[in-house]
């Protein structure tokens, strides 16, 4: 111990990083705390995790214990070789994936993302492998780098989008909440509700049950979702009849039955607990599958609805294929900018491309 205070009274930049790593982890909490369902979060928190990790760094080759410098230095070659493998065979992971969606949930596109995904890994691997652009001539060698470029543009929005997934699951819960908003999610034979969407309810009433076991306020329910071509009866309809069998007490339940998308299911449940209430100051939950609560989130924000979102339980299996489902709506949610990045970057290489050829013609001329 004395001798860490001793390395903050001998080395000023250590001191200055610690300064630094402490205002990018207030600035994260906050930015966090106050708007969960913000995208700039997940870039606010790896920052702070670059940071904390070259501080630890610092810290342990300060100590000048050869044994512990070892160790740490094993343990990252182990993390990094660890992360490069799981990246490089990222496609058997996929595949296997892919074989039990196939076996236990519908054949539908949706539900074949990983295996497509482990496909075009695989492809990835052998042109890596073989480098068939060696045969390719020099300008459109130069072009074709375009595509791991945006590649890697897109996994840095893949991650942003996995940490804001994962950091949402730890939103503060509150049981103090006038209304409980539980999503749709598609009926079995038109008519009833499916596990998944059992799942949403299941948990909408357990946190109602905990919440009046703290003495708090019975909330009320609204159950939100339209009727699909293919349904004979509305979501909503479905799903209060569910509520109802669980229990729950019809005076409990509000419908809105109009919402056709998640952006709907916010705007809609949005006005029925303002007019239900009196004004806009209410507190409200809305309830959906832990993949799914953050993307529902943004929409929420969008809709000026001023909740968050809790998520039930999903299927480890179902969790990849669905995962890419969210991140592909999110790309599409702020798809004007995540094009004009790809454009920028494409515009590089072309620019590249006609540079090498016309250094190549004044070569041929010379």
């Amino acid at each position: 111990m004395v001798q860490f205070f001793h390395l903050f009274q001998q080395n000023r930049e250590f001191t200055y990083l610690s300064i630094v790593l402490a205002i990018s982890l207030i600035a994260f909490l906050i930015s966090w705390l106050v708007e969960p369902r913000r995208l700039l979060n997940g870039t606010l928190f790896t920052i702070f995790i670059l940071l904390l990790a070259i501080w630890f760094t610092l810290l342990v080759f300060s100590t000048k214990l050869r044994t512990l410098i070892m160790f740490y230095g094993f343990l990252v070659m182990f993390l990094l070789i660890l992360v490069i493998l799981i990246i490089a065979f990222s496609w058997l992971f996929f595949l296997w994936n892919a074989y039990f969606v196939w076996k236990y949930e519908s054949h539908t596109l949706p539900n074949l993302l990983t295996l497509f995904l482990g496909i075009a890994l695989i492809i990835a691997w052998v042109i890596g492998l073989t480098s068939p652009a060696k045969y390719l001539p020099e300008w459109l060698k130069v072009l074709l780098n375009a595509t791991p470029a945006v590649a890697f543009y897109l996994g840095i929005v893949m991650y942003n989008f996995l940490v804001n997934l994962l950091l949402y699951q730890f939103v503060p819960r509150y049981y103090n909440q006038d209304y409980l908003i539980v999503l749709g999610s598609g009926l079995s034979n038109g008519e009833t509700v499916t596990p998944l969407l059992a799942g949403r309810i299941n948990r909408t009433i357990e946190f109602a049950q905990k919440q009046i076991a703290k003495g708090r306020k019975r909330p009320k329910f609204i159950m939100s979702g339209g009727q699909g071509g293919d349904e004979k009866i509305s979501e909503a309809q479905a799903m209060t009849e569910y509520a109802i069998a669980r229990g729950i007490a019809p005076d409990d339940i509000l419908r809105e039955d109009k919402s056709k998308n998640t952006y709907e299911n916010m705007l809609f449940s949005k006005r029925i607990a303002t007019k239900n209430y009196g004004s806009k100051k209410y507190k409200a939950k809305f309830f959906s599958n832990n993949y799914h609560i953050f993307r529902a989130g943004l929409y929420a924000k969008m809709a000026n609805l001023n909740a968050n979102g809790i998520g039930c339980y999903t299927r480890f299996y179902f969790l990849p294929n669905a995962i890419i489902r969210e991140f592909a709506g999110v790309f599409v949610m702020h798809k004007k900018r995540h094009f004009i990045f790809m454009g920028l970057i494409l515009f590089f290489f072309i620019v590249q491309a006609i540079l090498v050829t016309i250094g190549a013609t004044k070569y041929r001329m010379i």
